[in-house]
């Protein structure tokens, strides 16, 4: 598709916006902006639980025991404050939090695949492969 004050057509990967069309990173730039949200060990992992349904807190523990609590901690506060998950505690006690994917999170299930598909297709050989 060619857009006609450009006069040429898009390419893939490169947007027809001028936000894309920068000398340096900027906080404005779409791809900055979902890298950002996905930045830290563990949060495709963390996403990725939430893409199979609501959980706890000590249901993403169990579902990730290897995850300190603290890194856990700061992964759910980190993607409640930019609008991927949701927070609704539960009255009673013990008190329960519930945290489930905003339709802003959940529209990162794709995001998700799509680095999934990439990497399936350029992993760094294994040893095993150089023999």
């Amino acid at each position: 598709m060619t857009h006609q004050t450009v006069g040429y057509p898009a390419r893939p990967g490169l947007p027809d916006d001028p936000r894309a069309n920068v000398a340096e990173p900027t906080p404005s730039c779409p791809v900055e902006i979902a890298l950002a949200a996905l930045h830290g060990r563990w949060t495709t992992l963390v996403i990725r639980e939430f893409l199979r349904g609501d959980r706890t807190f000590t249901e993403l523990r169990q579902a990730l025991p290897a995850l300190s609590d603290k890194v856990l901690s700061d992964r759910l506060a980190h993607l409640t404050e930019i609008g991927v998950l949701e927070r609704r505690r539960q009255p009673g006690w013990p008190p329960r939090v519930h945290y489930t994917l905003t339709p802003h999170g959940r529209r990162l299930g794709p995001v998700l695949q799509a680095l999934w598909d990439w990497g399936v297709q350029h992993r760094p050989p294994s040893p095993s492969d150089i023999r």
